[in-house]
């Protein structure tokens, strides 16, 4: 079986707009579904008390993203960027655990240790006053 370039579009001009078309609703299904995911959170969050408590930092950890981007002038890699999101853990009274993510600043001020009060909303991190 030959390839016979005269025959007309073949099976090729079939499938593979079609896969083209599902991989990209398959790809706007997930910003959507995301986004609404997130307006949730949100008005979840806003819904629920500004809470106040005893807590203490159990631990802290760190999330880098590395971004790299191509140079396309001469085929080379560029150094690209990289993000840090922070997080701290606390528990409170009840021996339960929250993690929260935090402003850098923030997390450089904590210590794992520290005992105070956290201010939080829902999922939403408010600050952290250390005791006395």
């Amino acid at each position: 079986m030959f390839f016979d370039p005269y025959a007309g579009p073949g099976i090729m001009f079939t499938i593979v707009p079609a896969i083209v078309a599902i991989g990209f609703i398959v790809v706007i299904g997930m910003i959507i579904y995301r986004a609404v995911q997130s307006a949730q959170q949100w008005k979840r969050n806003n819904e629920s008390p500004v809470l106040t408590v005893d807590a203490r930092v159990v631990t802290k950890r760190t999330d880098v993203s590395h971004h790299h981007h191509a140079n396309t002038t001469n085929n080379t890699m560029d150094t690209g960027y990289s993000t840090t999101y922070y997080y701290v853990t606390f528990e409170v009274e009840s021996g339960d655990r929250m993690e929260f993510h935090v402003r850098g600043e923030e997390f450089g001020l904590l210590a794992e240790g520290d005992t105070g009060k956290i201010t939080f909303q829902g999922t939403r991190y408010l600050g952290f006053t250390r005791g006395a």
